[in-house]
């Protein structure tokens, strides 16, 4: 692991067009549960799995039982950022990480101090009214009972993207954007399992790939650098020293 970190070290010193691209693995050290691990959410005991109750259908179909789940499993305010969100923020800040490309829907990055965050699957953090498209928060939704609506009578939907929903339009863009255009882009805490979001990686053609999760990864073949190590560990390692504005490479 020492060398991986020193080859990463020496990437995040050079360049300063870098990008994130994180799932699951960068939240569940911050005590997220993960939706697919051994003890991840899909294997607990509800009266329909995780996959049909997080899906649009589930949603319009049985909103007493989804919100039932989503208030118990899916709205966890108690979590920290890690090292790892906390890395990417003064990465950010030193001018060497242009954007954070996430399919977390915690919103740990922001809160870790990162700005230019593009959430592929949505946040927990906002809510709108599905009939006049009011917007309400975090604590609104935990303190709600049964489903949620609005004082105009519309039912409050969480800005999720559940199964079923296309992603949206504007992150689409923004997200292939930053990846197209970095040198360096490192994936971090995700198998790569979840489509379309583990597609935009093909529009990665800069320098270097990093790859750092414990399981193995469809892409890890390709990697430059490949570090099987828990995330937050990894970059809780690394020094960030502020981008000298001269000519970049």
């Amino acid at each position: 692991m020492e060398n991986g970190i020193a080859k990463l070290q020496e990437l995040v010193d050079q360049y300063d067009n870098i990008v994130f691209f994180g799932g699951a693995g960068v939240s569940t050290e911050s005590g997220i549960p993960d939706f697919r691990s051994q003890d991840g959410l899909y294997n607990q005991t509800y009266d329909y799995p995780p996959e049909t109750i997080l899906s649009h259908t589930f949603f319009m179909r049985k909103p007493e039982e989804f919100f039932r789940f989503y208030r118990d499993k899916m709205l966890c305010d108690t979590a920290k950022p890690n090292a790892a969100h906390q890395k990417l923020a003064e990465l950010e800040r030193a001018g060497r990480l242009k954007a954070v490309i996430t399919q977390n829907i915690d919103n740990l990055h922001q809160m870790a101090g990162s700005r230019n965050v593009l959430e592929l699957h949505g946040s927990v953090y906002r809510n709108y009214c599905m009939k006049c498209r009011k917007f309400y928060d975090f604590s609104y939704m935990k303190h709600s009972e049964g489903v949620p609506r609005c004082s105009c009578g519309g039912i409050i939907k969480p800005d999720v993207v559940l199964y079923e929903e296309g992603l949206d339009t504007h992150t689409i863009e923004e997200a292939v954007k930053a990846i197209s255009q970095a040198q360096v882009l490192i994936i971090g805490g995700t198998s790569l399992a979840v489509y379309p979001a583990a597609g935009l990686i093909d529009y990665f053609q800069g320098d270097h790939l990093v790859v750092i999760n414990k399981s193995p990864t469809p892409r890890d073949r390709y990697a430059d650098l490949l570090i099987q190590e828990p995330i937050g560990q990894v970059f809780s390692q690394l020094q960030v020293k502020e981008h000298s504005h001269g000519t970049s490479l």
